[in-house]
């Protein structure tokens, strides 16, 4: 059977590319855009989730999808003809983890430049996923936080490390310089069309309370590309020079973690920690992002000094806090655990919940909904030492929903006894290890 180069999949092609990538680093990739076609962009709206908020055309999956090749065909030609441009995106706030009343804005895009920024994220993904650095995890495929979690405990477990510097960056997503991350993205991809279009993206313009607001800084928070433009950018502005300028200036050895924006470098000499922390703020200017310089902090977590008795600190990694206990033999290890105040975040979240529907649907259907909450709970949380924290919120959920539950008339409905059994009737989840750090 002879193969045409229709009859080979955009998956096939894109596989291609990573591998030219991989083989030479240099490589520039000159004509891109092809791959931008109406197959390529047909996959990707089914694999968009058509449940997820509407732009503001109003157009959702299910409508678009009725004409959908005449749709993809219009869409395809405008593109051809460079007649296609972006719309506004429609910013919504939404509640940040564990900071009560504190928002974060998430960019909702029209369903069309959905489709066209995934198919965007898969071209710029293909060239520059066989290029990251080993210590990125954050919005990259078959990388996950609990990867990024054990190999930070990994390290700090088996290498000799002083200090830890715990990073925080202002506003990442919202300061990275547009002009500055074309600049980067022009050294790997020369394709005039592809550029145009990653232009007009950044252009497209953010709509705020009914005003169109554009800008030369920022990538919108929840569009299917800015997670692949924050990591090229995170990429050239910081692990690269972390792995090649730092690492070679210091006298001891030097470990970063990144998910994303949450950073953490461990540094087997405070002097040298102390000098990074310096030269990260300087680099950072450079690029127009900003170090925290409240949170950002040096953080004493050396092994050796624990066990002499020299109290260690403690920091924050994605949502879990690392820390100095003892094994069951008595030997200092790092340990991890829930947040404290993401702890007690969530539990006022299901206690606010189970106030407000405990009157509005049947038993069967709550104890559904919040055996989906627990049970997303203890995949997250779940991981080596922090089964007891895991226990407790299962626990304190279940006491939450028996008062809740108690209050549905004036007549008590139930004793704790009785809700126990019942929640042994219905497999109502349990603390389990998940993920194993070791």
């Amino acid at each position: 059977m002879e193969f045409t180069e229709d009859s080979i999949t955009t998956e096939t092609k894109l596989k291609r590319i990573a591998a030219l990538s991989a083989a030479n680093p240099d490589m520039v990739f000159t004509h891109m855009i092809h791959h931008i076609n109406e197959e390529s962009l047909r996959t990707c709206f089914h694999e968009l989730n058509g449940k997820k908020a509407i732009g503001i055309d109003g157009v959702d999956k299910a409508s678009y999808g009725e004409n959908l090749d005449e749709n993809l065909q219009d869409l395809m030609d405008r593109m051809r003809r460079m007649a296609y441009i972006p719309g506004a995106v429609r910013q919504v706030l939404i509640p940040k983890e564990g900071k009560s009343g504190a928002t974060r804005p998430l960019g909702i895009s029209n369903l069309e430049d959905k489709i066209v920024q995934r198919m965007m994220h898969k071209v710029l993904e293909s060239i520059y996923e066989p290029l990251f650095h080993e210590n990125s995890y954050g919005f990259r495929p078959e990388r996950s936080c609990h990867d990024a979690i054990k190999s930070l405990h990994a390290y700090l477990g088996t290498h000799q490390v002083e200090t830890v510097i715990d990073v925080d960056l202002s506003n990442y997503f919202g300061s990275i310089s547009q002009n500055s991350v074309i600049s980067m993205i022009k050294e790997k991809i020369s394709d005039p069309k592809i550029l145009r279009y990653l232009i007009r993206m950044f252009k497209s313009g953010l709509l705020v309370n009914g005003e169109l607001i554009v800008s030369d800084e920022g990538v919108v928070q929840g569009s299917a590309c800015s997670p692949i433009i924050a990591n090229i950018f995170a990429h050239e502005v910081i692990d690269k020079w972390i792995e090649t300028t730092v690492k070679a200036h210091c006298e001891g050895e030097v470990k970063m973690v990144r998910y994303a924006d949450d950073i953490v470098i461990c540094c087997q000499y405070n002097r040298d920690a102390e000098r990074i922390k310096k030269a990260l703020s300087k680099r950072l200017e450079k690029y127009g992002l900003k170090m925290n310089e409240d949170k950002t902090k040096l953080v004493k977590f050396s092994k050796r000094q624990q066990r002499q008795g020299i109290k260690q600190e403690t920091f924050d990694f994605l949502g879990f806090t690392f820390y100095f206990g003892k094994s069951r033999k008595g030997f200092y290890l790092v340990k991890v655990k829930t947040i404290g105040k993401r702890f007690s975040s969530k539990l006022k979240k299901v206690n606010d919940w189970a106030r407000s529907i405990k009157n509005k649907t049947s038993l069967t259907q709550i104890m559904k909904i919040a055996a989906a909450k627990v049970r997303g709970h203890i995949q997250y949380y779940g991981v080596s030492f922090n089964h007891k924290a895991v226990g407790m919120f299962v626990h304190r959920v279940t006491k939450l929903l028996f008062k809740w539950l108690n209050r549905r008339s004036q007549r008590k409905s139930f004793s704790w006894g009785q809700f126990s059994k019942y929640l042994d009737r219905i497999n109502f989840p349990k603390a389990k290890i998940c993920h194993k750090l070791f």
